[in-house]
């Protein structure tokens, strides 16, 4: 079977930076990137733009 070693202080630490310093930023400017271009796809596609 495989030896399920118990991950370490360090190598905790490291993964939790790696995540909140750079997955969920890159997520979240992905996540608001892709929203931005689908509404401006539809609003090409649909000719209807915006207005006051």
């Amino acid at each position: 079977m495989a030896d399920n070693k118990a991950p370490t202080r360090a190598q905790e630490l490291r993964a939790f930076l790696l995540l909140t310093v750079i997955t969920a930023p890159i997520l979240a400017v992905a996540v608001v990137g892709g929203y931005g271009f689908s509404i401006w796809m539809i609003q090409l596609m649909t000719g209807s733009l915006p207005t006051s």
